[in-house]
């Protein structure tokens, strides 16, 4: 901050930045011109008066007639400069947090090599990375973590509020990640269930994007979803990619490396939460969406003020000036006669 001495503070826009307090102080200023007027009118008849012959004189005034306007000048600015200090000016600057309670989400994503078919695009796996990237973004303080699973289940990342972080494990996720094949969807929630069991948070939810059954694991997806149940994990499954259907031929039933949705639904249903179906990249925008509004949580705006006062500056310069006045009071700068 500048010191007080410095002139800045009687520029146009330091004035016009200021809160004022008690303005109806200013409303004073144009009156000390008055003041002096009516000590002058009043004081007129008192005055002890030297009858000289005066001859007025034109030209240039002399500096020292000039230095007679310094006492009555500063005794103006002082008394202009304390009505200015009462006024209180501030500088008021709001600053808007919002908080909210906060959930824990934990990220389920399917990585195997069916997730790499492009009937999204450019692929279903690089549709899903880039949708849950921007439903990070759009949380508030929740907690959020990272799971991926093809034949096994990796947790990435550990629940967190460091979304910068986490788009940069969104990034490097590939199916070279976890070489097992498979789709192991019981094993992935059941690390999801463990990660959040213990976490202090009262909203607990679970997301899983998978494209197929569970194939591979030491634990079914139904026992997940029922600890998640137990757990308070709230599951919410989207199968991405169009509905498995079969083809009969001669030898067997085979299928055409589409999404199964019964057992993606009955996890849903068993972990109290909610199916969705994404056939193309539209339809899986608008699931996170649906499921973004689903979990929000209340949250409030807190408006914080900082108040800085600036009326000791004026009050400083006010006690300079009436200073100069009286020290100039008895000095060649003012009319002695006038006593």
């Amino acid at each position: 901050m500048e010191k007080w001495f410095s002139l800045k503070w009687f520029g146009y826009e330091v004035f016009r930045s200021y809160e004022w307090v008690y303005p109806y102080f200013l409303y004073l200023l144009p009156f000390i011109p008055i003041l002096f007027w009516l000590r002058n009118a009043l004081h007129r008849k008192h005055k002890q008066r030297l009858v000289i012959t005066y001859s007025p004189v034109r030209g240039a005034r002399d500096w020292q007639t000039l230095l007679r306007f310094v006492q009555p000048v500063s005794v103006a600015l002082g008394i202009a400069l304390i009505l200015v200090a009462l006024a209180r000016p501030q500088v008021i600057s709001e600053r808007t947090d919002q908080y909210s309670e906060g959930i824990d989400i934990m990220l389920l994503l399917d990585i195997s090599d069916s997730m790499m078919e492009k009937d999204l695009s450019p692929n279903r796996l690089e549709a899903a990375k880039l949708v849950a990237r921007q439903f990070i973004k759009g949380r508030l303080q929740d907690r959020i973590g990272l799971i991926v699973f093809a034949g096994e289940a990796v947790s990435l990342c550990p629940l967190t509020t460091d979304y910068e972080l986490l788009y940069g494990f969104l990034d490097e996720i590939s199916p070279a990640m976890v070489p097992t094949a498979g789709t192991a969807i019981g094993s992935a929630l059941a690390v999801a269930v463990n990660r959040m069991r213990e976490t202090p948070g009262e909203s607990k939810v679970a997301i899983l994007i998978s494209d197929g059954d569970n194939t591979s694991g030491n634990l079914g997806p139904a026992t997940s979803a029922q600890l998640a149940h137990a757990f308070g994990v709230k599951v919410y499954t989207i199968s991405v990619g169009k509905q498995k259907k079969s083809m009969r031929t001669d030898s067997a039933a085979v299928s055409n490396a589409l999404v199964d949705e019964t057992e993606l639904k009955n996890i849903a249903g068993l972990g109290n939460g909610k199916y969705f179906r994404a056939s193309d990249n539209s339809t899986l925008e608008g699931v996170f969406i649906q499921i973004d509004q689903l979990e929000k949580v209340k949250s409030r705006d807190v408006v914080s003020r900082d108040v800085t006062d600036f009326y000791r500056i004026y009050l400083y310069w006010a006690v300079l000036f009436l200073l100069i006045a009286i020290g100039t009071k008895s000095t060649f700068m003012a009319n002695i006669l006038e006593d």
